[in-house]
């Protein structure tokens, strides 16, 4: 199948689908016009690399489970290496979100400073 298809099939943009040939993650071949033509696995490769994504993992982080891409990723056991990455990548998200919420703390006292205590929609 060519890009578009796989593009419709997936529900993933043509471009998202070269950034991930480029990652390393899917593969194709060239037809003779130079058109990139998929197998029929490629399909399930990009709904389980859009599965991990959706789960706040990186591209990089999906390379560690090249192997099982083919299979039911959500229902595989984890590898040990997998469940590592996953350990750190969710320290990153929650240190980025323990970032944010120092953020929003100091806005609100500012605003509730300013306001003389009230908050509320911009009027």
């Amino acid at each position: 199948m060519r890009i578009g298809e796989l593009a419709r099939a997936t529900g993933v943009s043509a471009r998202a689908l070269r950034h991930y040939e480029q990652a390393g993650l899917i593969s194709s071949e060239r037809a003779s016009n130079g058109y990139r033509v998929y197998d029929e696995r490629a399909v399930v490769r990009v709904r389980n690399i859009r599965h991990l994504l959706s789960a706040g993992l990186t591209l990089d982080d999906v390379h560690v489970f090249t192997p099982c891409l083919e299979g039911d990723v959500a229902a595989a056991p984890p590898s040990e290496k997998g469940l590592r990455v996953a350990a750190a990548r969710l320290a990153v998200i929650d240190a980025r979100i323990a970032v944010q919420t120092e953020v929003r703390d100091r806005l609100e006292a500012a605003l509730r400073e300013q306001a003389g205590g009230r908050i509320g929609p911009p009027a």
